[in-house]
């Protein structure tokens, strides 16, 4: 079958590639329908690794999906062919101690799409297992579906920050994430949610949903705006998304007493903390990887129209375009949030 191939750093293929399809009786078979580019995606076509993770040999790339069965196992009865569903792009051992303990994204020994050595998704048919394969409802579309991925991280992050209803809330970044943490922060409980970065047409986007405020740190600094908007309290909750060593150092800044800072952005190397100015406020602080037990719920949201993330999808490429998609992703538009490729017809 024909797949977008990472070859090395900088090189990609649309060409035929060699995949193991044999159906597990747990296992279901998806025809791919649509694919998001992330930008990890991004990051291992322009560099190659993150982290210690390092392509060495070709790979497919692409985890954010959504399709539909074109077969079941013999053990599986949740799914039947034609069903439409998303894919949780991670497979833990289920026999391992985090899984058992529900904390299967800590995983060690998962197995995700499209992360050395690991095969991706932007390819035509796909075999996965079953559980990790989840019915879209009716309303929701294929795009929908593909964007769950991203969705499900700030759903994640929202669990973890233990949010009261009535809480106000900061965002530290509205890259695609902060704009998907702030979403789920507003459908999590928050009365009002406050986002900041320098990127002025990506605030303009996450601005037309109602419960939002903007910053442009560029004007006025995050802590100036929550202590306005707080009586100078500070925000219940702080999610750090950018991974910028300097919004790290400003966290007891802006953070109320006894509130809640949950780390979702990744620093690209160590950073500073000011430990002390933290423990003054006796802040606790979370931190996120991934999701585990969110995609059900993160579909539910989408389903009732609690979250509307279609207004997100910035372009939609044709699978014989990948490259010029993955092209465009790393142009980092100021005003591109979502980039999809449909694979299927």
């Amino acid at each position: 079958m024909k797949a977008l191939v990472l070859e090395e750093k900088g090189k990609l293929n649309l060409r035929d590639f060699p995949v193991l399809t044999e159906v597990g009786h747990h296992d279901v078979r998806i025809g791919i329908h649509t694919v998001g580019v992330c930008g990890s995606d991004v990051h291992y076509y322009t560099h190659g690794k993150i982290g210690p993770f390092v392509v060495e040999e070709p790979m497919i790339l692409g985890h954010e999906a959504s399709g539909y069965i074109l077969e079941a196992g013999s053990a599986v009865t949740h799914l039947q062919p034609g069903d439409r569903v998303c894919m949780e792009p991670g497979i833990p051992d289920p026999n391992s101690r985090a899984s058992k303990l529900g904390i299967y994204n800590v995983d060690p020994a998962v197995r995700f799409w499209a992360t050395p050595p690991i095969q991706g998704c932007l390819i035509p048919e796909v075999v996965h297992p079953a559980a990790y394969s989840f019915k879209l409802p009716e309303n929701v579309s294929f795009a929908e579906g593909a964007i769950i991925e991203p969705f499900a991280i700030g759903l994640q992050s929202a669990v973890r920050a233990g949010i009261k209803p009535g809480d106000i809330a900061a965002v530290s970044g509205s890259g695609t994430i902060g704009i998907m943490v702030a979403l789920a922060a507003l459908a999590g409980g928050c009365a009002k949610v406050i986002v900041a970065d320098m990127a002025q047409p990506k605030l303009d986007i996450i601005a037309r949903y109602d419960g939002i405020e903007v910053v442009n740190i560029a004007d006025t600094t995050l802590s100036s705006a929550v202590a306005k908007a707080t009586n100078n309290w500070g925000a219940d909750v702080v999610f750090e998304c950018s991974g910028a060593a300097p919004a790290i150092m400003d966290l007891p800044q802006i953070v109320c007493p006894g509130g809640t800072i949950v780390l979702v952005g990744m620093p690209v190397d160590p950073v500073p903390v000011d430990i002390v100015g933290l423990q003054a406020r006796e802040a606790r602080i979370e931190t996120v990887f991934r999701y585990a037990n969110i995609y059900d719920r993160a579909i539910n949201l989408i389903a009732s129209s609690k979250v509307d993330l279609k207004p997100l999808i910035s372009a939609t490429f044709a699978f014989e375009d990948s490259i010029a998609a993955f092209e465009r992703a790393a142009e980092q538009r100021p005003t591109d949030v979502k980039i999809q490729i449909q694979v299927a017809e």
